[in-house]
């Protein structure tokens, strides 16, 4: 099956590039490109692709906001956003990825990794392993204020637990050995929790265990696989 793809970057040079490298490639599918974010909600909205690469530093719209709007209109659901960025993980990132996005790339990416990374998205596997997802927020956020704690919504002590190991970056097989569970179980349980802090990704959640502060900057990692 083909993967539809939407490239947003304000710089033409960079733009076409992106779309020259995914349109040569078999399985993927341009579908439209934007150059700032405005335009680009309207186009996702339009044409519904699978992945969208979405620069964050745009003027008018950001793709910050951008991400957010496009993920939560209910047209939207099975959308994937990557961030692409120059600096790796900065404030513009942790936005985008806090409304949502799936991951990041840095513009320079090798084009296999891009390519595969595109692939990766749309399977709706996550582009970021856990460990490294925790290790990318505790990078920034130690470079910034404790935010204040906000109140998680009601969970059971189970999903606690869980929210907890999946904050500290351990995989759904980590969480299910810690826990003598099964690991379908452990899947169950993420997808409720996905459900009940409104979150898209995993990604999400650590987010929103480090902001409840649930969990600190470095604590430790459990091991991922």
């Amino acid at each position: 099956m083909t993967t539809r793809v939407v490239v947003v970057d304000d710089q033409e040079l960079v733009r076409a590039g992106f779309v020259a490298l995914l349109g040569s490639h078999p399985e993927l599918e341009v579908v439209g490109e934007a150059g700032q974010g405005e335009e680009a909600v309207r186009l996702v909205v339009r044409e519904l692709p699978d992945v969208v690469l979405m620069d964050v530093r745009m003027p008018v719209l950001d793709g910050i906001e951008a991400t957010r709007q496009i993920l939560t209109n209910p047209l939207c659901t099975h959308v994937k956003v990557i961030v692409l960025t120059t600096f790796a993980i900065d404030e513009y990132v942790f936005g985008a990825l806090r409304n949502g996005a799936v991951g990041f790339l840095l513009k320079d990416t090798p084009p296999a990794e891009l390519i595969r990374a595109v692939q990766v998205a749309a399977s709706g596997d996550a582009l970021l392993s856990p460990s490294i997802t925790k290790r990318l927020i505790e990078e920034f956020a130690a470079t910034q204020p404790r935010p204040e704690p906000t109140a998680l919504p009601d969970l059971t002590d189970r999903e606690n637990d869980i929210l907890a190991l999946v904050a500290r970056g351990l995989s759904n097989a980590d969480i299910a050995a810690n826990l003598h569970l099964g690991v379908a179980t452990v899947k169950t349980y993420v997808s409720r929790l996905l459900e009940k802090m409104d979150a898209t990704t995993r990604v999400h959640l650590v987010i929103h265990a480090y902001e409840s502060g649930l969990i600190a900057p470095g604590a430790q990692l459990g091991d991922s696989r």
